[in-house]
């Protein structure tokens, strides 16, 4: 259980730098015209928070399918609350809490079941 939750971190570690890695241009100035440096100085250390996450899940669910759906709702979920946080924007809509909750749904089935 302890890989499960190691690997749930891991993916919400890796979701935070992807966020940032596309978002800091819309953050700041300094960033707007620098997709190479975003991409060598946050995608390297995403691509690994994600490659340890898969691999300490599928080593404690034994699936594939439990790490991409691990994988994906925790990125809904890490999405949501920095958009919220740092964008300003509403994430207190329909849609969106449906598919919050769903994500959260999906990661308790998973973890569970």
């Amino acid at each position: 259980m302890s890989k499960l939750f190691l690997g749930m971190f891991l993916f919400a570690c890796g979701h935070i730098f992807g966020w940032f890695q596309l978002n800091l241009q819309n953050m700041s100035e300094w960033w707007k015209d620098k997709p190479l440096l975003a991409a060598l100085s946050m995608g390297v250390p995403t691509s690994m928070f994600f490659w340890f996450a898969w691999k300490h899940i599928t080593e404690a669910s034994g699936s594939a399918w439990s790490a991409r759906f691990i994988g994906s709702s925790m990125g809904m979920f890490v999405f949501s609350i920095l958009t919220w946080y740092l964008l300003g924007e509403s994430m207190l809509t329909t849609k969106t809490m449906v598919c919050l909750t769903l994500a959260i749904a999906i990661i308790l089935i998973q973890v569970f079941a």
